[in-house]
């Protein structure tokens, strides 16, 4: 589990700075996440699933393994209440976990997104991406990414990992935290992962979907993945183990679970910080993984990032004015990562050529393309 204490430790160093905040500093304005960049309303549901074929493998008296997944999807019109970033218990939890328990949790759960809540589908039929936060991450984190794919014309089904992350709520009220934290086997997480996506994918496009309005708006032969940190791994795992899944994604983590030796040929994209992940860098298994795909691919590193610059979090603690100065702008690297990851599907999903990945260009200049 160092390796994943490893991942954190830019965030723990943000948490440090929040719990030096003297008290009687003003409260930071109301937070936000840079608006999408596509044409179209991006709509909102958010579903709870229970999986009775499997017993959750973190806390098994629990019972079944149980997730809540929250879609983003192209929307007709901009109706219904605002997405909520986060519920109080969760941003709660999370802010607890950070060690800045100074900053309200409100500030946090009520950050501006720009969907809406079950607001009405658009018509047509769009490609399915998966997302999976990184381990110990809430699904929140990933927002930003999946609004600005949804904006773009893609269905987004945004996995909460149960027991993986520092606040899940679920509808009962109930709010579970990070029981595998500290004591689970990187490889085991991978596994229950690939699991859960399966799972999803099955409750989504299955005999039986979950939701049926979306089961029309889905090419249910046109799927991707992308996952942060193990849940980047995850996504190897994933595009090995289901034939559904096409083009997938791996964003700063590490392959614990490794990519065999015989690979795969479906297309991949490695994104990742410009310290850990450079060819040679101090996390080698990037380095072993990346010979083994053998369909096309691409590793690309955003030059002064962390491991956090994929996400919303830093976004969010640039407005408190609480990061480490010297690293990518939030706002940059999440516009960097929707730039590459749009990209990627938009070539690999719908067969549109996008130039961006085909090497450094001028607009950015942070991205270095290696091999």
């Amino acid at each position: 589990m160092h390796k994943f204490r490893a991942l954190l430790t830019s965030i723990g160093m943000l948490a440090a700075l929040m719990v030096a905040a003297p008290a009687s500093a003003a409260p930071p304005s109301p937070l936000t996440i840079p608006a999408p960049t596509g044409k179209l309303y991006v709509g909102t549901k958010t579903f709870h699933l229970v999986d009775q074929a499997r017993v959750d493998p973190w806390v098994p008296e629990s019972g079944a393994r149980q997730l809540m997944v929250t879609m983003f999807y192209p929307a007709w019109r901009a109706l219904g209440a605002p997405h909520p970033y986060m519920t109080a218990g969760e941003a709660r939890l999370f802010l607890d976990w950070l060690g800045a328990s100074e900053v309200p949790a409100e500030q946090v759960a009520q950050t501006k997104s720009r969907a809406w809540v079950n607001a009405p589908a658009a018509g047509g039929s769009f490609p399915l991406i998966v997302l999976s936060p990184g381990f110990s991450y809430t699904r929140s984190t990933l927002t930003g990414l999946a609004e600005e794919l949804a904006s773009r014309g893609y269905v987004v089904a945004l996995i909460g990992h149960n027991y993986e992350s520092y606040g899940t709520e679920f509808p009962d009220g109930h709010v579970t935290t990070c029981v595998a934290c500290g004591t689970a086997n990187s490889v085991q997480i991978t596994a229950v992962r690939t699991a859960d996506v399966g799972f999803v994918i099955n409750r989504l496009i299955g005999p039986e979907p979950v939701w049926p309005q979306g089961f029309n708006i889905i090419d249910t032969k046109l799927i991707g993945m992308a996952g942060h940190s193990i849940g980047g791994n995850s996504a190897s795992q994933v595009m090995l183990n289901d034939r559904r899944v096409l083009a997938g994604i791996n964003m700063d983590g590490t392959f614990f679970a490794p990519i065999p030796a015989t690979g795969f040929t479906k297309p991949f994209l490695l994104l990742g910080n410009g310290d850990g992940h450079v060819p040679g860098g101090h996390e080698p298994s990037w380095d072993r993984d990346y010979p083994r795909l053998a369909g096309w691919k691409r590793w690309i590193t955003f030059k002064k990032s962390d491991h956090a610059s994929f996400t919303d979090l830093t976004v969010l603690t640039d407005q408190l004015g609480l990061s480490e100065p010297g690293g990518l702008e939030g706002a940059r690297g999440l516009a960097l990562t929707r730039t590459y990851v749009r990209a990627f599907f938009d070539q690999h999903l719908l067969g549109q050529p996008r130039p961006v990945l085909d090497g450094p260009t001028p607009e950015n200049p942070e991205a270095d393309f290696w091999f």
